[in-house]
């Protein structure tokens, strides 16, 4: 059994479901494809949405080198960033037994800019094959000015938890058992629908293979 880095990231309600070991985390921040930033400057506080990607140990985030958001973190703000992936829906006898299945992550650290090209590149490769696998090397690569116009942060894994739930409802051993209520798991699916052509394409312009490959794996059942 793994023990938790530090006290802030200890589960505490449910403490089964908590999960310290640098599988677990890895694999939900693998399979996620949002993340939600949480800081403060000032006097207020943000919670920000955004995609991300995981190279070995760090977390990286990026957008415009404009962005209030970003220069705030490259700051030295202190950060939490969650990754939720919802599994399913569990339906129990029972109002107060209702729940759902999911891993989660949140982790805790202080995001700084990535300036050597070769690991903002390194980024942006993985930011772009997390969305489609393979797409980066049928597209052209950024330009000097792009990247100049790019901010890219990363944070280290050093401080972090994944929460998991999993399974049927809670109430098979309990006198809710016998409520003639059907009860069980809603697995979730996530499946892509047909690809839209940008009204910009050149006619006959095939559809790239790294597009086929993630149709042609069809739906994706969640864990329950």
């Amino acid at each position: 059994m793994t023990t938790p880095a530090s006290k802030r990231v200890k589960v505490r309600r449910g403490p089964k479901k908590g999960r310290y070991d640098r599988e677990t985390i890895d694999a939900v921040l693998e399979r996620g494809m949002v993340a939600h930033v949480a800081f403060s400057t000032g006097d207020e506080v943000y919670c920000v949405p955004t995609l991300f990607a995981k190279v070995d140990d760090k977390i990286y985030i990026h957008g415009s080198s404009a962005s209030r958001t970003l220069r705030a973190l490259a700051a030295g703000a202190p950060s939490c960033l969650t990754v939720t992936i919802f599994d399913g829906i569990v339906l129990a006898r029972s109002v107060f037994e209702h729940s759902a299945n999911y891993e989660a992550v949140m982790a805790f650290g202080v995001f700084t800019a990535v300036e050597d090209d070769q690991e903002r590149l390194r980024a942006l490769e993985a930011f772009t094959d997390k969305l489609v696998p393979g797409r980066w090397g049928e597209v052209r690569s950024p330009s000097r000015q792009e990247l100049k116009g790019t901010a890219i942060l990363a944070m280290p894994i050093s401080e972090a938890a994944a929460k998991v739930r999993s399974g049927p409802p809670d109430d098979d051993d309990t006198p809710d058992a016998a409520i003639d209520t059907w009860a069980g798991v809603v697995p979730l699916e996530m499946s892509f629908g047909s690809p839209e052509p940008s009204p910009g394409l050149k006619p006959g312009t095939p559809l790239s293979e790294s597009v086929k490959r993630l149709l042609d794996a069809g739906p994706t059942r969640t864990r329950s």
